[in-house]
């Protein structure tokens, strides 16, 4: 039998949350999903997350939350990302920081699955190479596992595509996130892996990729600092849901959603 997994996109703020306790029971049941991972960076105040805004998202049923660059944007993170085992930071971070880069979990039914999380370097931060980290990871993942699930949370779309072809066949999964923009190139590649440039959001979609828009629209208009607040209107559910061969590890299919929630 497949193993079925619901990834869910950037989750932004108070709105992304309220999307997941609404839709999140309704996707699991209608998908026979057995796994929910989401990337929750973004979750508290729409930069950042905290302990409160993370166990909120595992009660709603997430069981592990990926993230990227903006998950040390709130102070006690740091400290939080040291002790839950849930919660995974890019892997490519410099030896010494925070946290882990990779979990393995466990489905009700005993199989387990590898999410290896992983950062661009083009237009980000000068971090270790993502596909040197990328073949080490999963080298060491597969001796526990054939599922690994890989976010790669990064700026460009054609990093991402290069690290999809790249571990073609070495991932069951390389899934786009960070740019809150649902790309429409899902598939599943020769080797085996399902592939997506960008996941997309979850959160208001009357906004600029989550902020009021009338705040994003004066930040470039005039240059200046804004302060930005998160929208609430036009909240949708952005996601993928993918089926992995339990054995081979190689993907039998992705499918993208964009769930409009009332």
């Amino acid at each position: 039998m497949p193993v079925n997994i619901l990834f869910i996109a950037d989750i932004v703020g108070k709105a992304g949350r309220q999307a997941l306790s609404q839709e999140l029971h309704r996707l699991v049941d209608r998908y026979r999903i057995d796994c929910v991972i989401a990337n929750g960076e973004n979750a508290a105040g729409g930069f950042g997350i905290t302990e409160e805004t993370a166990r909120e998202l595992f009660d709603l049923g997430v069981h592990l939350l990926t993230s990227g660059n903006h998950v040390w944007d709130k102070k006690e993170a740091v400290d939080f990302i040291r002790r839950e085992e849930k919660l995974i930071r890019p892997a490519n971070y410099p030896e010494g920081a925070a946290g882990r880069g990779s979990a393995v979990i466990r489905t009700a039914s005993g199989i387990r699955i590898a999410v290896l999380n992983l950062e661009g370097r083009v237009f980000m931060s000068s971090l270790e190479c993502p596909f040197r980290t990328a073949d080490r990871e999963i080298e060491r993942l597969k001796e526990l596992t054939p599922v690994v699930i890989i976010d790669f949370h990064a700026e460009a779309t054609s990093e991402k595509v290069a690290l999809g072809w790249y571990l073609d066949g070495k991932a069951s999964a390389v899934l786009g996130t960070h740019t809150h923009v649902q790309t429409a190139d899902e598939r599943v590649l020769p080797g085996g892996t399902a592939f997506i440039s960008d996941v997309g959001m979850t959160g208001s979609f009357d906004s600029v990729i989550g902020v009021k828009k009338e705040l994003a629209i004066e930040k470039f208009l005039s240059q200046l600092p804004v302060r930005f607040d998160v929208a609430k209107k036009d909240v949708r559910l952005n996601c993928v849901v993918l089926e992995i061969d339990e054995i081979s590890g190689k993907a039998l299919g992705i499918e993208r959603l964009s769930i409009v929630c009332r």
